[in-house]
This record gives C-alpha cells, sequence and structure tokens, in this order.
C-alpha cells in the first residue's frame, strides 16, 4: 500500500515582541495538502499568469500588498489586486485543508514570551486534537515552515512530534512552495476578519467589511478542516 503523506505549510501572523493592545493577535495557519492531489497544474498556471503581469518568479506577500508596501509601494491598485486575486482563486480552488490556531495576547495576564508560547501551544494543541483522527491517517506528516519565527518553530517541534508518530520538518524558503504563499494569504485573510473597523488601505482593496465577507472570506472558510 502506498504510503499517505500529509504536507503542512505553516506561516504566522504576529509577534512574541511587546505586547501592542492594538494588534493582538496571533495567527498560525497551516495549509494541509495529500500529497496523492496533484497540485501542479494550478501551480504552473498561477506561475504563468502572474509572470505574464510582469512579476517573473514571484513571491506574492499579501499584507505589503494590500497596504502598498515595499516592492509594492509604486504599483498601482489594479495591478495589486490583480496578484491577490490571482492568489485568492488559487487557494479556493485548489483541493486543501486548512486549520488556523489563534491567540489573543491581550488574555494573558503576564504580557511576556513565556505566556504567549504557553498559550499558542495549548492552542495548537487543541486544533490538533479536534482534527486527531485526520492527522492520524497519514503514514507521514512532513511540517513545511521558514522558521521567520524561532519560538513558533520550537512549539511546531515539540507538538507535532508529541502528538504523532512520523513527522519531518522542513526549513524552506518562502519562494519555494505555493502553498506557503496560499498560508501567507489565509493569515492575512483570517486576521482582517476579526478586524471590527477596517483600515484605510483594506477599504480601497475590499470597500467594506460585508464585501469582504461576501467575496474573500466566505470562500476561503470554506477550506477549513
Amino acid at each position: 500500500m502506498k504510503n499517505r503523506v500529509l504536507s503542512v505549510f505553516v506561516d504566522e501572523s504576529g509577534d512574541f515582541g511587546q505586547y501592542n493592545p492594538s494588534s493582538p493577535y496571533y495567527y498560525v495557519a497551516m495549509v494541509l495538502h495529500n500529497q496523492e492531489t496533484d497540485i501542479s497544474k494550478s501551480i504552473n498556471a498561477l506561475e504563468k499568469q502572474v509572470s505574464n503581469w510582469g512579476y517573473p518568479k514571484h513571491t506574492i506577500h499579501t499584507g505589503p500588498l494590500i497596504r502598498r508596501e515595499g516592492i509594492y509601494k509604486n504599483d498601482l491598485r489594479e495591478s495589486r489586486k490583480a496578484l491577490f486575486n490571482a492568489l485568492y482563486h488559487f487557494t479556493r480552488m485548489l483541493d486543501i485543508n486548512y486549520i488556523c490556531p489563534m491567540i489573543n495576547q491581550g488574555d494573558c495576564a503576564e504580557k511576556s514570551k513565556i505566556a504567549y508560547t504557553d498559550k499558542l501551544t495549548k492552542e495548537i494543541v487543541n486544533k490538533l486534537r479536534e482534527h486527531y483522527d485526520y492527522f492520524s491517517s497519514f503514514e507521514t506528516i512532513i511540517v513545511y515552515y521558514d522558521y521567520g519565527q524561532t519560538e513558533l518553530a520550537r512549539i511546531l517541534v515539540s507538538v507535532f512530534n508529541t502528538m504523532f508518530s512520523n513527522v519531518e520538518f522542513r526549513k524552506i524558503e518562502t519562494n519555494q512552495y505555493k502553498l506557503s504563499q496560499a498560508a501567507d494569504l489565509i493569515c492575512t485573510v483570517e486576521a482582517i476578519e476579526q478586524k471590527s473597523i477596517l483600515t484605510k488601505s483594506e477599504v480601497d482593496f475590499f470597500h467594506s467589511k460585508r464585501d469582504f465577507r461576501k467575496n474573500i472570506y466566505k470562500n476561503i472558510a470554506k477550506k477549513k478542516l
């Protein structure tokens, strides 16, 4: 019987630094892909589409894209929205699932890395337990992460190795896998969903919270495990 392998692509939004009450949430998106499902045609189509728009071999970063930061600072909204929509449609059309553990650091009595680590570890454990039968149905689980935050990397290694018997960890570059970019998109979308008021750049992109939920979040959330 063929070995069933689950790929888990991880991206995060937030940090373990000084507590910021205006941005207290920490998100960990985990995109889940059964390697038996071939997604190469979708990946090739996305790469071709993005390259045709003048972004060859480009890694889409949705936060800076929306805020018009970094390499996108001189790009028109139409160009930035085209990139966002390309990654959005790529993600929503794939045969994938995701989970997105999140915490509000403001709920921690002590505003410290130890407190945040403890709370996030428990939240990730709870999400994995909730879907334990799904994860344990695979003979091998491969976790892909760029190790952008050491604290999160340590949590992932500890939790996955404790809960599952055959786990591998692979440090990657953010531009290596399109599913890492899908995880980035999910982090951004989940973060916007939690907001009661959109920023100016988000309004410029999505018009209103209602439109965002109707046109973006509803379709992405269908991928939740």
